[in-house]
């Protein structure tokens, strides 16, 4: 059985509201840049009486496709739910048309007014995902699911002490011996940086594509506020029946 428009109207806030609350976290989440990188980083000793390091790793705990997809979750039903009730309640309709394609058809002059909103919070939410460092240079890692660095090969040192004879010893002075201390490697660190950011050029993508479907919901908007649509006469009946002799 169908839902009724008046049910439809009575759990829309609802899930605005949830939409809202989901979008702002997703935002938020976004901002703590330390949730994104990870690193893993191992060590070598250069002999085997070396000093033997444990390996150390953070992992990324937050992945921005992933949020993306969360977020699409919760905003395609609150779009679903917009348009079931301005479907039924509209008739100025137009077709959304980007480059050639026709992204959604017929759509009602309300819910292109709501899509406006909403595209503007969405290039917003694009405008600031994080993008990858560019000083590095990134591949994706599909065990890691999420991008990662060539591993980068670092040296250990330590302090090893020396003497240096300043003056031979005689028979009746010591030798004169200076302590300095001389840097030498012991071991090796390789180095992986792992982040759940996106590439700036998939951005860069992502805000070309809004902005397209932005300007094709305007149009769209345009378009359908422009048909011709009959007069009522409300008022006079209302005011007929509310103050009849």
């Amino acid at each position: 059985m169908a839902p009724r428009l008046n049910q439809i109207i009575a759990i829309e806030k609802g899930i605005k509201s949830q939409a809202l609350r989901d979008l702002t976290d997703a935002h938020k989440t976004l901002q703590k840049t330390a949730l994104l990188s990870g690193i893993s980083r191992t060590y070598r000793s250069k002999d085997e009486e070396g000093e033997v390091f444990p390996p150390e790793s953070t992992k990324v705990q937050v992945n921005v496709e992933e949020i993306i997809r969360e977020t699409t979750d919760i905003m395609t039903k609150l779009f679903d739910i917009t348009a079931t009730k301005d479907w039924a309640n509209n008739k100025a309709r137009a077709d959304v048309v980007v480059d050639g394609q026709t992204i959604v058809k017929d759509v009602p002059v309300t819910y292109l007014l709501f899509l406006e909103k909403q595209l503007t919070d969405l290039h917003t939410f694009i405008k600031k995902l994080p993008t990858l460092d560019a000083g590095e240079s990134w591949e994706y890692d599909p065990s890691s699911d999420c991008f990662a660095t060539e591993p980068l090969q670092t040296t250990k040192t330590k302090k090893v002490p020396r003497n240096h004879v300043k003056a031979e010893a005689t028979e009746h002075h010591p030798a004169q011996v200076e302590v300095y201390y001389e840097d030498i490697v012991v071991g090796y660190w390789k180095t992986i940086k792992f982040s759940g950011a996106l590439p700036a050029k998939r951005v860069n993508e992502l805000l070309q594509r809004i902005q397209k479907l932005q300007h094709a919901v305007k149009f769209a908007r345009e378009e359908a506020n422009s048909i011709e649509v009959e007069e009522q006469k409300i008022g006079k009946r209302v005011f007929d029946f509310l103050f009849a002799p």
